[in-house]
């Protein structure tokens, strides 16, 4: 017997309420959905309270200390010459994890304005309709005539570094610091390991950053992670390229990693970023019909459907892409599709992303390695933003923008950002991306002078083919 769904008023259930999950209990209400969503540790998920929220605010004020200690060549002087800017960790931390629950409250605030029902307890599958939820005050059995799973991930742990919470750290414990490390080792280079290189470096630590690959951000643009690489050796950061942490052991006074060649690094304190574990063990997708990848994610398509009828997925727990504005996006699809209303399936080559290093890096669409590999023909122009005068006047030393176009039709696919504020300066290549601007569209456009957007438009102009 077919289930009858009332689209004029149909039942949704949202496991999680990470982005995935509140941005489509939020389309959801909004289309007259009855909506419950379920979450275990506060509205916003990892996402705003352990993992981008709190890290691009710790970001914010290294980043801030970094342009202080530069003042200097831009003619700003302190009275007292000896002085120097310090970080007062329990502060930074206390305003991170304050900045974090009210951003929280901030979303959950917002969902019951929308009339969405919030359920706080950890859920669970019984079948494709059904989630069982244990609360404090008992369980409750939730039917819906959809169910969207945004269960996220956590931090993946190695068997010979197990976290302590107090010298030996993964990304969700670092928080809880109350003095800067003075001396932190950082294993993974990934995006994770990148910017926290990068930000404790501009508060003051030592750090060290320990990378198994040839180069920091390894799959990243070439250029970027070169860029990076020479701005850590500038600025103090040690990296040790293709080296292996096979350990992490706690001292008296701190921390030792022992590498794979038998080395010892030794430091005060260790964060391990080594990827992230999807959050779908024991949440009842074999009895529901949901399908895993190899690697424990959930498997769905373009419009984030699941293996199974009327569950859809989204977020970090998929494996798509592990950001933020992808997991909305999913969550939105879902629920576009579920309610008929106007959907496009998810396009990864559009997906635009950004690593909050110092400087920043940005990218969309296809890179260089793409062309390299022969998956697609593009021209490239790269231009250094020494060259641009706001950059000048900002004393920025550090950057660049490249455009990537399709070789003879001019469009343009792809692009990178290095540079301060490259989350902001990656946006008009993103729309060009998207609409599948031509270089000339881009070109034509007014810029403010002087502005650093003035190198997008001349890097548009440079990819001009004369006819």
């Amino acid at each position: 017997m077919t289930t009858q769904v009332d689209f004029s008023s149909p039942r949704i259930a949202i496991l999680g309420g990470g982005p995935g999950g509140y941005e489509a209990a939020m389309v959801a209400a909004s289309l007259g959905a009855k909506v419950t969503i379920i979450e275990r540790a506060g509205l916003g998920g990892s996402a705003v309270l352990t993992d981008v929220v709190p890290s691009k605010t710790l970001i914010a004020t290294a980043d801030l200390m970094t342009r202080v200690s530069e003042a200097d060549e831009l003619g700003v002087k302190f009275d007292d010459t000896a002085s120097k800017p310090h970080a007062d960790l329990k502060h930074i931390n206390d305003r991170v994890l304050n900045l974090a629950r009210g951003q929280s409250k901030d979303i959950r605030d917002g969902l019951e304005r929308l009339g969405v029902e919030i359920v706080i307890g950890s859920g669970k599958l019984l079948d494709s309709n059904t989630i069982e939820v244990l609360t404090l005050e008992g369980t409750r059995t939730i039917e819906a005539d959809s169910i969207l799973l945004a269960v996220g991930a956590h931090p993946r742990e190695l068997p010979t570094a197990k976290p302590d919470g107090e010298r030996i750290l993964n990304w969700a414990q670092i928080y809880n610091l109350d003095e800067l490390p003075e001396e932190l080792i950082v294993v993974g280079s990934g995006v994770t390991g990148a910017e926290f290189a990068s930000a404790y470096n501009g508060l003051g630590s030592k750090v060290t950053l320990i990378s198994s690959r040839d180069q920091v951000l390894p799959g990243e643009d070439t250029d970027a992670a070169k860029l990076l690489e020479g701005v850590f050796e500038r600025r103090g950061v040690r990296v040790l390229s293709r080296s292996r942490a096979n350990a992490v052991e706690r001292t008296d006074d701190g921390v030792k990693v022992t590498l794979g060649d038998g080395s010892v690094v030794t430091g005060s304190h260790c964060l391990v970023c080594v990827g992230s574990i999807p959050n779908t063990a024991g949440i009842g997708l074999e009895e529901a019909g949901v399908a895993l990848t190899e690697s424990g994610h959930i498997k769905v398509d373009g419009v984030s459907r699941t293996t199974a009828p009327n569950i859809y997925a989204a977020g970090d727990c998929t494996g798509v892409f592990a950001l933020a504005s992808v997991a909305a996006m999913q969550g939105r699809i879902a629920i576009a599709h579920f309610m008929g209303d106007g959907v496009k399936p998810l396009k990864l080559n559009q997906v635009a992303s950004n690593i909050f290093t110092s400087p920043e890096i940005a990218s969309v669409g296809v890179s260089e390695a793409d062309l390299a590999s022969g998956k697609y023909q593009g021209d490239v122009v790269m231009l250094s933003l020494l060259s641009n005068a706001r950059a000048k006047m900002r004393n920025t030393k550090d950057g660049f923008v490249k455009i990537i176009a399709r070789k003879g039709s001019g469009t343009v696919i792809g692009g990178v950002v290095v540079g301060p504020n490259a989350s902001e300066l990656i946006f008009p290549i993103s729309v060009a991306v998207t609409q599948k601007l031509h270089v000339d569209d881009v070109a034509s456009a007014f810029t403010v002078y002087p502005s650093l957007t003035g190198s997008i438009s001349e890097a548009a102009r440079r990819l001009h083919v004369h006819m």
